[in-house]
């Protein structure tokens, strides 16, 4: 069993929004996912509000051996960046 991270999308035609979710390599677009991990809103305005990522479970899918894909991996950089900038201001 390969476990990726990848998009799902929800939403409707012209308002994308994204789950990013831990599902199984072999399951299609729509398949069922073994578990919700955050989300991505491509239309938001601030880049806190585009990616929300509960940290606590991206870490244990990672430590399990889940690959993220390149476009979530790109997320999880701007997510964590615009962490570090919110607890820089404070």
């Amino acid at each position: 069993m390969a476990v990726v991270l990848r998009l799902q999308r929800i939403g409707k035609r012209t308002q994308p929004h994204y789950r990013i979710v831990a599902i199984e390599k072999s399951s299609g677009p729509h398949g069922q996912p073994l578990e919700v991990i955050g989300h991505y809103n491509p239309k938001a305005e601030k880049d806190k509000e585009k990616v929300t990522i509960n940290p606590e479970r991206l870490d244990r899918w990672v430590k399990t051996g889940a690959k993220p894909s390149e476009t979530v991996g790109s997320l999880i950089a701007r997510a964590r960046k615009a962490e570090k900038a919110a607890a820089a201001t404070k």
